[in-house]
């Protein structure tokens, strides 16, 4: 049960990280102001990633594209903004992480945003 409830709060914990990454990419590329609509965006995108990752050879390449979809699909201003949040957020997924595991005997991850 104690793995469980670890397990449960390191899936919140690494969503909510995610989604902030996502929030500051939609913030400063589209003007979007909505941290709870980045934490679904990034659990939205997190599906779609794993839908078609396991695809051989080609499974990342259309996972990155499903990615980039949803967040086109939940943010305004078209696909090359939807890019450049995905860009942005991955970039602060990168940064936040790094601070956040500089911390000894923490180690968590970001839920929805890929590649960190």
């Amino acid at each position: 049960m104690v793995a469980l409830i670890g397990s449960l709060v390191a899936f919140v914990v690494a969503l909510l990280v995610g989604g902030l990454a996502i929030y500051f990419g939609a913030s400063v590329i589209a003007g979007v102001d909505d941290y709870s609509h980045a934490v679904v965006t990034a659990l939205v995108g997190a599906i779609a990633w794993a839908l078609v990752a396991w695809i051989p050879l080609i499974g990342p390449l259309i996972a990155l594209v499903a990615w980039i979809w949803v967040i086109n699909w939940r943010y305004p201003g078209g696909w090359m903004n939807a890019a450049l949040i995905g860009l942005a957020a991955w970039l602060s997924a990168l940064l936040i992480l790094f601070l956040v595991n500089a911390a000894p005997g923490i180690q968590i991850d970001a839920f929805g945003v890929p590649g960190v």
